[in-house]
């Protein structure tokens, strides 16, 4: 561990992350992108099966969480991300439209704006994450506004992970973030629209029951099935909740309607392909092309040819 890190930061991450069941790897000190200096702690799961999956925890060096208003929900954080490491990948998600993609190389905490614009960015990069297209990315500057950030406990990486990555999601569902094989950062910007003050909570997208069930089916067949070798992944993951508006229990609930019909094994709050889900595989395939097809930007072919007035 970094000799000159704070003692107390370090030790109250300790103390959280046991009692989120993981275990401190191990500390470094970095100079993050905000000029500040930053505390990286690289947090794992204790049982053999999780051996080599870690959590990579970035922080301010002098930021103190064991607050009243910031404890809970680092807390929470610590016991979500525990759980998540769980997955055969736990940096993989899938979008609403069926797109399984891969967050990373995020570089936390948030910097302020050079561009003059009152604004929070944080850095990252996201990859498709099949086999096909594996070469596939964008890398994002997501933008956080003033008025948003007030909302916020904190500006640091467990209580802005969630939406930040939601809104990614939600950028892609819009068609708005195109996969490229290379290319310039692509912004993705958080504003109050993401955010609703009379229900107090964030809402990307209002999702039906039947929205909800091709989700689950499509994260399940791609997570566990594709990726995962079909070992269980996390159904009841509230970042998934968030991105639906809906409730884990409510995704439990509908993975154990699935279980019914063969198409998932349930354990608890894990669920994982049958061979009878896989056998759909042609039709994630195509939902992935549409998907894919969507972000992609369309052109007038009239006026490719100039056969329309300009």
């Amino acid at each position: 561990m970094a000799a000159d890190l704070k003692t107390s930061l370090v030790s109250s991450i300790e103390a959280a992350a046991a009692q989120a069941g993981l275990l401190l790897v191990s500390v470094a000190q970095t100079s993050g992108s905000s000029g500040r200096n930053t505390a990286i702690f690289q947090l794992g799961l204790p049982d053999a099966e999780t051996l080599g999956k870690t959590l990579k925890l970035e922080l301010t060096e002098g930021f103190d969480f064991d607050r009243p208003n910031l404890l809970p929900q680092m807390t929470a954080h610590l016991a979500a991300e525990a759980k998540r490491l769980r997955n055969p990948r736990p940096e993989s998600y899938v979008t609403l439209g069926g797109l399984p993609v891969a967050f990373g190389e995020f570089h936390w905490p948030f910097h302020r704006s050079t561009s003059g614009a009152d604004t929070y960015i944080v850095h990252g990069e996201i990859h498709l994450a099949d086999s096909a297209h594996s070469n596939l990315h964008a890398k994002i500057a997501a933008a956080v506004t003033q008025t948003f950030a007030e909302i916020v406990p904190a500006m640091e990486q467990p209580y802005a992970e969630t939406f930040v990555y939601n809104a990614v999601r939600k950028t892609i569902d819009l068609g708005q973030l195109e996969f490229l094989k290379s290319g310039n950062r692509q912004p993705v910007p958080v504003t109050t629209r993401f955010y609703s003050r009379w229900q107090e909570k964030f809402v990307f997208t209002d999702t039906d029951d039947n929205e909800r069930l091709r989700y689950l089916l499509s994260k399940v067949y791609w997570l566990s099935g594709v990726l995962g070798a079909s070992k269980p992944i996390w159904i009841a993951d509230p970042r998934d909740a968030q991105y639906l508006n809906t409730t884990e229990q409510d995704l439990l609930r509908m993975a154990g309607n699935e279980a019914g019909e063969g198409l998932m094994k349930l354990e608890g709050e894990f669920a994982a392909a049958t061979p009878a889900l896989i056998a759909r595989g042609a039709e994630y395939e195509a939902a992935l092309e549409a998907a894919l097809n969507f972000t992609k930007p369309q052109f007038n072919e009239a006026m490719r040819s100039g056969q329309a007035n300009m």
